[in-house]
């Protein structure tokens, strides 16, 4: 059955990435369309055509700046789909992609979206934040074993990390202080590995000392 939604042409699929690029560097907030226009060689009135209104504008720039976002889910999915890795190893990965200095913008722009969500349902900004959520947490439950991601814990424990990243994310927007969020982010993850790896390393009955 064909799609409803018509095909993207390739004057809009060009002039959408040029504008993504801009709103990179100047936010969606304060988005006008006319400046806009002028820096990405355009004109209202073809934004306008091509993308229905400055809501459908700015509606399409949070799904391109999802598609990044969700790029990394889908590498991460892959590789927990073969064998999972493990919720902390797939949380120190996803935190290394975070941290990344040339990764600001973009997350910059993601928190935008996100807390512009939070303040209201109507609007190109609606669902954006639970889309989010939803995103992360069904990639992570991937990272967990089948016996731990059905369980209420193992919900408990991917939920728990996500509040963890996101926490020092904006830490880190905040500060630019990447070192000291990457090592209480290690230390958060390291504290939430499971007892099994830490009973390994406990002596056994027989070699506990005698009373």
């Amino acid at each position: 059955m064909a799609s409803d939604e018509p095909v993207p042409s390739a004057r809009r699929t060009e002039l959408l990435e040029r504008a993504y690029r801009y709103a990179l560097e100047h936010g969606l907030a304060e988005l006008s369309l006319r400046p806009l226009a002028a820096a990405i060689g355009s004109s209202p009135r073809v934004l306008l055509y091509l993308f229905g209104s400055k809501d459908g504008l700015v509606r399409a720039l949070l799904a391109r700046a999802r598609t990044e976002e969700i790029a990394l889910l889908d590498g991460l999915r892959d590789r927990a789909g073969q064998r999972p890795i493990g919720l902390e190893t797939a949380a120190d990965q996803l935190w290394t992609w975070l941290a990344a200095p040339a990764r600001r913008p973009l997350l910059t722009l993601w928190v935008e979206g996100y807390s512009r969500s939070l303040l209201g349902s109507d609007g190109p900004w609606a669902g954006f934040a639970a889309a989010s959520v939803d995103d992360w947490l069904t990639v992570l439950a991937a990272t967990q074993a089948p016996g731990e991601r059905a369980t209420a814990p193992g919900e408990q424990h991917r939920t728990l990390v996500l509040a963890i990243l996101r926490g020092a994310l904006l830490d880190l927007l905040a500060t630019g202080d990447e070192q000291r969020t990457t090592a209480a982010v290690q230390a958060q993850l390291a504290a939430l590995r499971p007892t099994r790896s830490r009973k390994a390393s406990r002596p056994t009955t027989a070699e506990s000392p005698r009373r």
